[in-house]
C-alpha cells in the first residue's frame, strides 16, 4: 500500500528522530468495526516505534466521521440495517466472520449478536470532542474511546443513549451529572459537525483514516507494521 505524502520527505539525524513528538489525527466512527481494529493496530505500531525509539512521544487527536449520517437520533435496528445495506443475511454473516477473524488477530473479540441498535453516533462523538477540548488527560481520552468501542461491539450497549454515555464517561473519570447536562444541550454539536465537514473536504471517504504529522495519510485498518513504517516516514519529513 502506498502512503499519501503531504510534504516532501528529508533525511534527519538520529538524535532529531528519537526526540520527536508525533501527532496523529485518527478519523473514525464508533460503529465501524475496522476503526476498532485500526485503533488496536495503531497501538501495536506505537509499541514497535517505542521499542527502538523510547524517547518518541505520541499525541492522538480523534476526528469524527459518520458512516451513515442519516441514522435516526434514536438509532435503528442493527441487523435489519446491515442486511438491507449488504444484500441479505448470508452476506452479513460472511462480513462479520471476516471482521471477527481480523479482530481476534488483534486481540478483539467482537460479539455482534449482542448488538440490537445501530446508534446515531453524534452524541458519542460530542463526548470525545468534549474530553479533548476541555483538557482531559490523554489516558482518560484513550480510555473513553476504547470504552465506547467496547460498549458497542462487545457489550451491545446503545452508545446513542444519553444515560449509557454518561455511565461510560463516569467510568472513565468524568462527572456523570456534567455529562448528562452537556449531552442534553446542543453544546459541541456544531463543532463536531464542522469537523465532519472538514474531514470530507480533505477527501476522506472511508475510515479509519490516519493523518500523521499533518503531512502523511494512511487509509484503512493497516497492520501495525505498515502503520509503524508510515510513522517512521512521517518522522523524517520536514517540520
Amino acid at each position: 500500500m502506498g502512503f499519501v505524502p503531504l510534504g516532501r520527505p528529508v533525511v534527519i539525524s538520529l538524535f532529531e528522530l528519537i526526540t520527536m513528538n508525533v501527532a496523529i489525527d485518527i478519523v473514525s466512527d464508533l460503529v465501524c468495526p475496522w476503526c476498532f481494529i485500526g485503533k488496536s493496530r495503531l497501538a501495536s505500531a506505537v509499541e514497535l516505534i517505542k521499542e527502538k525509539h523510547p524517547e518518541v512521544r505520541f499525541q492522538f487527536n480523534w476526528l469524527p466521521y459518520f458512516l451513515n449520517p442519516d441514522t435516526p437520533t434514536a438509532g435503528e435496528p442493527y441487523r435489519a440495517f446491515l442486511e438491507a445495506k449488504f444484500g441479505g443475511a448470508k452476506q452479513v454473516d460472511q462480513l462479520q466472520r471476516n471482521v471477527a477473524d481480523a479482530g481476534r488477530d488483534t486481540g478483539i473479540d467482537f460479539d455482534f449478536a449482542r448488538i440490537v441498535t445501530r446508534p446515531n453516533t453524534l452524541r458519542a462523538h460530542r463526548l470525545i470532542y468534549r474530553a479533548q477540548s476541555t483538557g482531559h488527560r490523554p489516558s482518560e481520552i484513550e480510555a473513553l474511546v476504547e470504552r465506547l468501542f467496547v460498549a458497542h461491539f462487545q457489550r451491545g450497549e446503545n452508545i446513542g443513549d444519553i444515560a449509557t454515555l454518561a455511565n461510560i464517561a463516569a467510568e472513565c473519570g468524568d462527572r456523570k451529572d456534567d455529562v448528562i447536562d452537556y449531552l442534553e444541550s446542543n453544546e459541541g454539536t456544531q463543532p463536531v459537525k464542522s469537523l465532519v465537514a472538514k474531514v470530507g473536504e480533505m477527501g476522506v471517504t472511508g475510515v479509519p483514516f490516519f493523518i500523521i504529522q499533518r503531512r502523511l495519510a494512511v487509509s484503512g485498518a493497516q497492520t501495525g507494521v505498515v502503520l509503524a513504517a508510515a510513522i517512521m516516514q512521517a518522522m523524517q519529513s520536514p517540520t
